[in-house]
């Protein structure tokens, strides 16, 4: 696989121009483009989706939006004749919330989405998951949401990917098995590097670790970065944990090393291995991230082989953003299929929560997790100079 996804965004982006998508900041035709005439008269199922297609987030939202349109199609043509069929409508909010909010209130009130889903960011989601308890609806398989929204207060929101608390605590214990006891943070000042830290300190104290020894939350924009890194790195960690996105993460790791740390960079999967390779490139050496999915690889792993069928007859490039979006599509039109055609959200949820232990294609998930689920496939990967995956 290819680490970097400069050729594919440009088809990528080639694509949603001719579907109208950048123009109209809409998406919602290309994966039902196809679909036999003989699913006429099944039930349109409508996903509506909020997504970064530009802005700060672009590159991670891309990738995930088009696995979520590839598994939709996918569906549509393998399920012509099952009486259900999906429409999978997606509105750019440029990884801003209130866009996000804005979006989500269209696609529920103006389009009568079914359900939203796919929502990227952790405020997005946030506002995502507001609007649907207000129209009395889902929100589905949301990228990088907080753990809050995993809490009994929101039973109508529904994770495919784990907890940032799993993330975490797979992360430290990581760090501490190798000795790396003093460890210490970075992150935007933002929902996301806010949720990040506190699933950070949770997972120390879980496993017994103390305290960070240092911390900072740092605007993306701004001059208050080197101060930050210095007091932080004054500190002298072993190793240091970064949530946010791959832009912040790499100026970060660059300013780290030019001033001489030499310990070790943890990162959560919301960084996007894709773009922090572009951003880096042969800086990337020795970085650990969190990955949530499978590698997307050739394997003999059922779903990574759908997928790559998939991709191979469109113009996308695998990633493990992109399997992600096909495995969130997959999960969603799984549930669907099992509320049957005449699904109301009630029952709908009710067989959501019943998806405890979904084989997904050799890949097990559990839609309603709670903050913590041991179970879960969690891999932390490496990437060498050259652009090598490691395990």
């Amino acid at each position: 696989m290819d680490l970097s996804r400069r050729l594919w965004l440009g088809k990528v982006g080639a694509t949603m121009l001719l579907g109208g998508g950048l123009g109209t900041s809409r998406i919602g035709q290309a994966q039902t483009a196809r679909t036999p005439a003989s699913a006429a008269a099944a039930r349109t199922v409508i996903l509506g989706q909020s997504v970064p297609l530009t802005g700060a987030a672009s590159e991670i939202g891309l990738a995930f939006a088009a696995g979520c349109r590839l598994y939709a199609t996918h569906f549509n043509e393998t399920h012509a004749t099952g009486g259900i069929q999906l429409k999978l409508l997606q509105l750019d909010d440029g990884y801003d919330a209130a866009r996000a909010a804005a979006n989500a209130r269209t696609l529920l009130t103006t389009d009568k989405a079914d359900m939203l889903f796919g929502f990227v960011g952790t405020a997005s989601s946030e506002a995502g998951a507001a609007a649907a308890a207000q129209q009395g609806t889902l929100l589905f398989a949301p990228f990088a949401a907080s753990d809050s929204l995993r809490a009994a207060a929101h039973p109508n929101v529904f994770h495919v990917r784990p907890s940032m608390a799993d993330e975490a605590f797979k992360i430290v214990r990581q760090c501490a098995t190798v000795g790396q006891t003093r460890i210490a943070l970075v992150g935007d000042e933002d929902a996301m590097g806010r949720a990040g830290l506190a699933a950070v300190q949770q997972a120390m104290t879980d496993q017994k670790l103390g305290p960070l020894v240092a911390s900072a939350l740092v605007p993306a924009a701004g001059d208050k970065l080197d101060a930050a890194l210095a007091a932080v790195q004054k500190q002298n960690p072993q190793a240091i944990v970064l949530v946010s996105l791959s832009s912040t993460t790499a100026n970060v790791i660059r300013k780290l090393r030019k001033g001489g740390y030499s310990g070790a960079f943890m990162a959560f999967s919301i960084v996007g291995i894709d773009p922090l390779y572009a951003a880096l490139g042969k800086d990337i050496g020795g970085i650990v991230i969190s990955q949530v999915v499978p590698s997307p690889r050739p394997s003999g792993i059922p779903i990574v082989k759908e997928y790559l069928a998939a991709i191979d007859n469109s113009d996308q490039t695998a990633s493990y953003e992109g399997l992600e979006g096909f495995i969130a599509a997959k999960a969603a039109g799984e549930a669907v299929r099992r509320a049957g055609r005449g699904f109301t959200p009630a029952n709908l949820q009710r067989v959501m929560a019943g998806m405890t232990d979904y084989d997904v294609g050799g890949f097990r998930i559990n839609l309603r997790p709670g903050l913590r689920d041991p179970q879960r496939s969690i891999d932390l990967i490496s990437i060498t100079a050259d652009g090598r995956v490691l395990r």
